[in-house]
């Protein structure tokens, strides 16, 4: 380093960035790294980890209906609301002093404080007002839930980050939105006893998922009491007299709700971050633009994480950042490799996924072989719910190569960890069909669909 106050400044303190600034400074490098809110970033402290925790929360009530079949009476059931979240933020509190004290073991310095670029190489710590300066800064700020600035009453809605922080439970709580979060959060407060309606404007939930997964998902979520609005959307959000709220639809029905929700996407945090001074260009989204090795149009600025738009999850962050150190400071230019990444939804049930779905395999193979089953899981034979498991396998006829699969019920994200290895390793149908099965066990389906329930050949189906 000559002229600079560090090798790499890092702007951004959760996941990704973290683990850049470790690895940089665990190779010797003069590393600092700026957090304005809590170390952690999404994921850690508004995101997967205490989202998770509330999944587990909103099980228990079907766990404990479930334990009658199996001869259990465990008597007088009582939820506190007050408990989990005061448990959950002993829990955030944990973490976040983990993630710094991990930082300073390996010889980075943490700072609280926003971040803003004032050239290619300053950055301003608006919390003193100093400028420091770095040879390489890498830009992982992540990004936070978009408002709806074009609905009336927009002001008396919640965002995700907000969900962590709720005084009381609503009895009544209205979601717009039909992704992921909007599935998970919808699925997490029906299974704590709130009463959940979800508005979305598309044809189907979970835009992207396989259209097979995603329908089941939705009957299973009108089974188990929320009531889900397809093809609507709000045109007014009204607080009422009491303090509760009203929603419109835009069939003009008006929903009664405690809280609403707004989850309808996420947008990259570079507002206010000074980018145009350090020459980062963004996208049209307000994305920072970045090559391969996610380099920016500054030479010496690398951007990863949510903040790009590339694929916005937590582990594709921390892989983003390793093969930036990696391309950096170990002289091994490396790639993100984004083929076959596996992902869940914490729903109830479980959606765990990996590779193309049937259409999108339809859409790039001349013949594909469509391996389905559905079935009640051993579990509720007995415990009498009304539960179904789907499993999917998407199958190039030509090579035999495993293309996707997808897997509908409980513990699929635990599942689709372990398929994501067998899809990113190109295994073939018939090394499926060639492992052992353990049994009695769910996952067995997944070796033992011997058959393909269709073919699609050019995108039409035809016999098997």
């Amino acid at each position: 380093m000559t002229g600079y106050d560090y090798d790499l400044f890092v702007i951004g303190g959760g996941s990704g960035g973290v683990r850049a600034a470790r690895r940089a400074a665990m190779l010797g490098k003069k590393v600092g790294i700026a957090e304005e809110y809590r170390y952690g970033g999404t994921c850690v402290i508004r995101g997967c980890v205490p989202k998770k925790l509330m999944v587990y929360a909103s099980r228990f009530a079907d766990h404990f209906e479930d334990a009658a079949g199996y001869g259990w009476n465990v008597g007088t059931r009582e939820f506190s609301w007050e408990t989990l979240i005061a448990n959950k933020d002993r829990e955030i509190d944990r973490l976040e002093t983990i993630y710094r004290s991990n930082l300073e073991k390996a010889g980075a310095e943490p700072l609280l404080s926003r971040a803003v670029l004032k050239g290619p190489h300053e950055i301003e710590l608006t919390e003193t007002g100093r400028t420091v300066t770095a040879d390489k800064i890498l830009i992982a700020v992540g990004g936070r839930p978009n408002p709806h600035p074009d609905l009336p009453g927009a002001e008396h809605c919640l965002v995700s980050d907000d969900l962590f922080h709720l005084k009381e439970l609503p009895k009544k709580l209205v979601i717009l939105g039909g992704g992921y979060i909007a599935v998970e959060f919808a699925n997490i407060f029906l299974g704590l006893g709130t009463d959940v309606t979800l508005v979305y404007r598309g044809q189907e939930i979970l835009q992207g998922f396989d259209d097979d997964v995603r329908s089941s998902l939705h009957q299973q979520m009108k089974k188990n009491g929320m009531s889900v609005r397809c093809r609507e959307t709000f045109t007014e959000v009204r607080q009422k007299p009491d303090g509760g709220f009203q929603t419109v639809l835009s069939s003009g029905e008006i929903l009664d709700a405690d809280q609403v929700l707004l989850a309808i996407g996420r947008s990259p945090n570079t507002e206010t971050l000074g980018c145009e001074a350090a020459g980062v260009e963004l996208d049209e989204r307000g994305a920072i633009k970045v090559n391969d090795h996610s380099r920016t149009s500054a030479e010496n600025i690398y951007a990863i994480g949510d903040v790009t738009h590339r694929i916005q999850l937590t582990p594709v962050a921390i892989h983003e950042a390793m093969c930036f150190v990696e391309t950096v400071f170990k002289n091994n230019p490396t790639q993100p490799d984004y083929d076959s990444v596996p992902t869940a939804v914490f729903s109830h049930p479980e959606i765990g996924t990996v590779g193309l779905t049937e259409a999108e395999a339809a859409q790039r193979f001349e013949e594909v072989a469509v391996y389905k089953t559905d079935f009640k899981p051993m579990k509720h034979t007995l415990s009498g719910r009304d539960e179904r498991t789907l499993m999917k396998i998407v199958v190039d006829r030509e090579t035999d190569r495993v293309l996707g699969v997808h897997v509908l019920g409980e513990d699929a994200g635990e599942l689709a960890q372990v398929l994501g290895i067998a899809v990113k390793a190109r295994l073939s149908k018939s090394q499926f069909d060639e492992t052992m099965a353990v049994h009695p066990t769910g996952a067995e389906e997944l070796v033992t669909m011997y058959e393909p329930s269709y073919v699609l050949r050019k995108g039409e189906r035809i016999a098997a």
